[in-house]
């Protein structure tokens, strides 16, 4: 008979328990930061997740006989979502347990018997019930190091709880970094900047206050066209650019966010902000008034040391002229040649293997190395059916 028993979660009793398990699994681990409690609260609100509108999201727990809470799970999934695949996907994700493949296995069954009846033929996991760049794949490489912001930390063993049990690779998530040192950059990136510099049609600089109006409309009009050509990727819209900048507004440092210009029309961008996971992580997942102002002092201080570089983008008709280079070697003499150097490191995340381009561009202009490896799991219900990893992002044929 088994120690251990599931609970679905449907009190606010629980649902605190739920919240609070990662806090007490990973306590002492000096890699492990505490994200916002609101951060992980608003993915379960209906009021706050747009994909309730056509989706659904369950919570479990696993206790064992002392009634100590050692796994926690959530399943979701969204009709849209799940019609886009092959076959049917929900995900399971927000997954923290002891090493115990019988927990692990009791969690996992919980969520594919759900998702099951909810008319789906295979989860995706860990992932996240929200953006596909938050809280996204077990962490299989690169442990002694803290995650960025939002992104999975796990132990070690989570590699085998999720393999023991059938998951297979669907695909890999890179994380690269970098030093922040002058000089660094490929001999290819100095010689384009050396040609693009002889055409005054061309500019490379970072934004400034009084653009900040702007920033939502130029990104997205800049991303619209850069990933037009690729199936499978979505165009933002207005509102989902104007939400992205106004969460983004609090911690914005001008000097890094750059955009190129041609004529003085935009063709692209390179968009970073401060690592938040420097300061975060002493806040227990607490961001009352208290801790806002500990925030803002600490971001004066400049505490939040490490770079997060979110995106690149350039428009297709300025594709393989070296913007890349032009950009990312203004942001070198903006920042790195600065008398106050706040930035030590520079880290990008969330590069998918099913994306060469994106990979060599990151290695070849950026000049990163991959550190960090995450990797997205599919279990497929019917065992008898082909697996087959994620597709590699393609042109769209015209």
């Amino acid at each position: 008979m088994s120690n251990f028993k599931l609970e679905l979660v449907s009190s606010h009793k629980q649902e605190n328990e739920w919240l609070d398990f990662p806090k007490k699994l990973y306590k002492g681990n000096p890699y492990w930061v505490c994200p916002f409690d609101n951060d992980i609260k608003d993915v379960f609100n209906p009021a706050k997740n747009q994909l309730f509108n056509n989706g659904q999201a369950v919570r479990w727990v696993v206790r064992n006989e002392k009634n100590e809470i050692v796994g926690r799970i959530a399943a979701f999934y969204n009709k849209e979502q799940a019609a886009i695949e092959e076959q049917p996907t929900g995900g399971c994700g927000f997954f923290e347990a002891i090493d115990n493949q019988e927990v692990a296995n009791m969690l996992f069954d919980a969520a594919k018997e759900w998702l099951i009846g909810q008319g789906m033929e295979a989860m995706d996991g860990p992932i996240n019930f929200g953006a596909r760049d938050d809280w996204w794949g077990v962490l299989v490489k690169g442990f002694e190091s803290q995650p960025l912001y939002k992104n999975p930390y796990n132990f070690p063993y989570y590699q085998q709880l999720f393999e023991n049990y059938g998951f297979q690779v669907y695909f890999n998530q890179h994380t690269y970094s970098r030093k922040l040192e002058v000089g660094q950059l490929s001999p290819a990136v100095y010689s384009q900047v050396k040609r693009l510099s002889e055409n005054p049609a061309y500019r490379f600089e970072h934004i400034t206050p009084k653009d900040y109006p702007y920033l939502a409309e130029r990104f997205r009009t800049i991303y619209n066209k850069a990933w037009s050509k690729f199936s499978g990727v979505k165009p933002f819209s207005k509102e989902d650019t104007d939400k992205i900048f106004n969460s983004l507004r609090p911690i914005i440092d001008p000097h890094l966010i750059y955009f190129a210009y041609y004529n003085d029309q935009p063709i692209g961008f390179y968009i970073m902000i401060p690592d938040l996971n420097r300061i975060i992580g002493r806040f227990n997942g607490k961001f009352g008034l208290i801790n806002k102002l500990r925030f803002l002092l600490m971001m004066k201080m400049h505490k939040a040391d490490r770079i997060f570089g979110l995106i690149f983008g350039v428009t297709p008709e300025f594709q393989g002229r070296g913007i890349e280079s032009g950009i990312i070697h203004a942001f070198e003499q903006d920042v790195l040649k600065g008398k106050d150097r706040k930035y030590k490191s520079l880290e990008l995340a969330w590069v998918g293997d099913f994306n060469p381009v994106m990979m060599r561009m990151v290695e070849t202009y950026v000049c990163a190395e991959r550190f960090k490896m995450h990797t997205t799991y599919r279990y497929l219900f019917d065992r008898t059916k082909e697996f087959k990893r994620c597709p590699r992002l393609s042109i769209k044929k015209d």
